[in-house]
């Protein structure tokens, strides 16, 4: 009562604001226009935009002040770095609300590593929202190191910090009632929380069954005609820029302002060097201001937009009421970011910090890459057909296409074992979390990887050991390296380790520094491209752990074998 006593006195102008940022252009993104004047700022709200005195004020001179922006949806595990480091990657870059799906984590740890998410991203300058993992695992065709029901997540979905369900990529599970697959659904729906969809696949009839099950978000759009079905049926469409994955360009053909408030922006996965360089949502709002949307509405989809979509009141606009979460901006064109305020604090000045983050350290998150001995004959690929399936990565994009290669034309045995082609090596994948000894392998065309390998314990989405290579013996010294640290990436090369990122919280993240760690992958990306001739037209490691994930067309690996998406079975590597 008494704050809300001052907060209408000081928005009547009868006592002084704690923070006023004086002539400021207000982006209206409820209005489209922009207002000039003060924005007064109370305990953390905005409490009104005219002519006010405060007890601290800050002239910021004319420049544009726009609400904080959201991502819609995002792997923060994808950076490489825990909760707090990623905060400090995303925050100078005006992104101050994130929507995480940790099914990355969760693959590993089960519920006990979202709970670590949770924990790991308090008191830090970035409100992290959780939807819980609907897929751990993503398919019955590969292993993770858990298993979630309904019931495992049931303890979890009543915390105000989680918003609903994550991406439902078991979209054969949901046409086909599966018990399991519906107990989820029937449990947020009960609970009034949204359903994230994962469902690229899916038209017609079958996309009208998938929606009335409750999904309502689709961010694995690639064609407009694709969006356009889905924004006919009421969903949201988040427009997704990632490292690998880059539709905006595509998606927003069709934005127009008759569609466009159903349409947010999403990063999903980004490694750290990319948020370090070309930003995270703010790289989405530039991008797309270079696709002719209007800067105001390019802003709205990254804020009132996501706000509204996931229920997230008060957040998404520079109005009386709101959370002071504002980003400060001297070119509205080119968004340039000056200052960005969290709850009314400045914590972030020209793309840099104002503040520590503390360090939470778990011991159950690490030591989690549980692998028996391998040899060369576990690597072989012996050949008994005249034709070979191989995958064929095709860049910027996490869909694959399936090659067909002529033995003796395109590939070369030796003794029936394949021995080398015309671009293309071996890939393995090795389930690392029980021990099992299961290991899936295939043929890769487009990673231009000459003389090494390349392994990661980062693989979409169970997270095995994924190696990469055209030498046996170079792979086998990967998978021995990523045993010795605890999981992470590694690149060999003539029998010797070139370099290798420890990413010792569940295999996929660390809690080290963000400047070392963005400087350490940089090192070993001029690696892959210098040494290991990868692609220049792929990212390397990304590339990779996507390799391994069964729900994305068309051929993929998992521990269990190759893996054809588009019959959702396992195949025969010959043809």
């Amino acid at each position: 009562m008494n704050k809300l006593r001052k907060m209408i006195k000081v928005a009547k102008g009868e006592e002084k604001a704690e923070l006023v940022l004086k002539n400021a252009k207000v982006v209206n993104v409820f209005t489209n226009e922009i207002i000039t004047g003060d924005v007064a700022i109370y305990k953390g709200e905005i409490v009104g935009i005219g002519e006010y005195s405060g007890i601290n004020e800050i002239d910021i001179k004319g420049m544009y002040v726009a609400p904080g922006f959201i991502d819609s949806h995002v792997h923060i595990e994808s950076s490489k770095v825990t909760p707090p480091q990623f905060a400090r990657a995303v925050v100078p870059r005006g992104v101050t609300t994130v929507i995480a799906d940790p099914h990355e984590i969760a693959n590993v740890k089960g519920v006990e590593g979202i709970k670590y998410m949770l924990k790991s991203s308090e008191n830090i300058p970035l409100d992290v929202f959780i939807v819980l993992p609907s897929c751990v695992p993503a398919t019955p065709f590969e292993n993770s190191g858990a298993i979630l029901d309904a019931e495992d997540l049931e303890e979890l979905i009543d915390s105000d910090r989680i918003l609903g369900l994550g991406e439902m990529m078991d979209y054969v599970g949901v046409l086909h009632q599966s018990e399991k697959v519906l107990e989820k659904l029937y449990m947020t729906r009960l609970k009034g929380k949204i359903i994230d969809g994962h469902g690229p696949m899916i038209s017609g009839k079958e996309l009208n069954a998938y929606v009335v099950s409750g999904i309502a978000t689709e961010h694995e759009c690639s064609t407009t005609k694709e969006v356009l079905e889905r924004l006919r049926l009421g969903m949201y469409i988040q427009v997704r820029e990632g490292t690998v994955a880059k539709n905006l360009k595509e998606i927003l053909k069709i934005a127009n302002k008759n569609n466009l408030r159903r349409l947010l922006f999403c990063t999903d996965d980004k490694e750290i060097y990319d948020l370090m360089e070309s930003g995270s949502i703010d790289n989405n709002i530039r991008l797309a201001i270079k696709e002719g949307v209007d800067p105001i509405d390019a802003i709205k989809m990254a804020t009132l937009n996501a706000a509204e979509a996931y229920n997230l009141r008060k957040r998404g606009a520079v109005a009386p009421g709101y959370k002071a979460d504002l980003v400060i901006i001297d070119d509205l064109e080119n968004l340039n970011i000056v200052k960005v305020f969290k709850n009314g604090r400045l914590v972030a000045e020209n793309y840099k910090p104002l503040f520590e983050v503390p360090y939470y350290d778990d011991v159950n998150m690490k030591n989690t890459v549980n692998i028996g001995d391998i040899t060369k004959e576990d690597l072989k690929i012996r050949i008994h057909g005249e034709n070979v399936h191989v995958i064929k990565i095709i860049p910027n994009s996490l869909i694959t296409e399936k090659s067909v290669k002529k033995v003796g034309k395109d590939i070369i045995t030796r003794n029936g074992e394949f021995i080398s082609g015309d671009d293309i090596v071996k890939m393995a994948v090795i389930e690392r979390h029980k021990k099992s000894g299961n290991i899936g392998v295939g043929l890769v065309e487009g990673f231009g990887l000459k003389n090494g390998a390349i392994a990661s314990t980062v693989a979409h989405d169970s997270h095995n050991l994924i190696v990469i290579g055209d030498s046996d013996e170079d792979m086998l010294l990967a998978i021995e390296e990523l045993k010795r640290v605890g999981g992470g990436i590694t690149l060999t090369s003539g029998r010797e380790i070139l370099g290798t990122l420890p990413l010792e919280i569940g295999g996929l993240m660390t809690d080290r520094n963000i400047e070392k760690v963005y400087e350490h992958l940089n090192r070993l990306l001029k690696i892959a491209y210098d040494k290991l001739k990868i692609n220049p037209d792929i990212e390397p490691f990304m590339a990779l752990s996507f390799m391994a994930l069964p729900v994305i067309p068309k051929l993929r690996i998992t521990d269990m074998g190759l893996f054809d998406v588009e019959r959702f079975e396992f195949i025969n590597i010959f043809s």
